[in-house]
């Protein structure tokens, strides 16, 4: 990971699974963000414990209140992460919030398809929105003329799921609302990569692998990917990504998957 050397990186869903895991592995490269912004949803909740004792023992990570789905919170957060920036810029924005609740095409809701769009699909574009500012004066700052993460870059963090080319684990589990919110988060990937290229911001989304977390464990199988394998990976992932990978859809091994 000797590639990705960025002054400060947020990670959304922090507190937990990848967006946890990819906090710890970012503290602890060779040359560590100047700031790392774990954001949850209630950092003084159970589920935040080991966020918080991580943070006891780094003083470059800050821990950041927000809820995805509420603009106040996001707007919020931004102001919070501007502050402790001093006038730099964000380098690296990862929208690793997530949500998903068991449905079929005949159980699906118009309430679960409300809350998990409003997570997995208006959650990273509200907030990539609200950190857009940080995002470009970090890609103003930068002697580089090419899109990296170490520039300034935004990585949302869809899944196989979405894919509509190819259908995984239907056999197992439908998840009518989590496959379609994530589908739609492709999209809005493509859709920031081309609008977000002029101001040097590279945009890409990323597959984490089936890994052991939460939700990856609702399958009803074990996955085979544990999380630090997944955050090696997705870490010598962003490392990797230039001006030819802006707009693309790619797995934690930095293979290509069909939309």
């Amino acid at each position: 990971m000797a590639g990705l050397c960025v002054h400060s990186a947020l990670v959304t869903g922090a507190n937990r699974g990848i967006g946890l895991g990819i906090v710890k592995q970012l503290l602890q490269t060779p040359n560590p963000p100047e700031w790392v912004f774990a954001a949850c949803r209630d950092p003084k909740g159970e589920r935040a414990q080991e966020l918080e004792h991580l943070a006891s023992k780094h003083p470059n990570l800050v821990i950041i209140p927000l809820e995805v789905t509420d603009p106040v919170s996001i707007q919020a957060a931004a102001a919070r992460v501007r502050e402790h920036l001093k006038g730099s810029g964000l380098n690296l924005l990862i929208n690793n919030a997530g949500f998903a609740k068991p449905s079929s095409l005949e159980t699906e809701t118009v309430e679960n398809m409300s809350q998990v769009y409003a997570t997995n699909t208006t959650g990273p574009l509200l907030v990539s929105q609200a950190f857009l500012p940080l995002l470009k004066k970090a890609a103003q700052g930068s002697s580089s003329s090419e899109l990296s993460c170490s520039k300034a870059a935004i990585i949302n963090m869809p899944s196989i799921v979405g894919s509509i080319e190819k259908i995984c684990f239907w056999d197992n589990v439908q998840y009518i609302s989590h496959r379609c919110s994530k589908a739609a988060l492709n999209m809005l990937t493509k859709c920031q990569s081309l609008g977000y290229r002029q101001h040097g911001i590279l945009c890409a989304a990323l597959h984490t692998g089936w890994v052991q977390t939460d939700m990856g464990n609702s399958a009803g199988h074990k996955p085979p990917l544990t999380v630090d394998m997944s955050v090696q990976g997705v870490l010598n992932v962003l490392c990797s990504l230039s001006e030819k990978d802006t707009g693309t859809f790619l797995d934690w091994e930095g293979k290509a998957l069909p939309w």
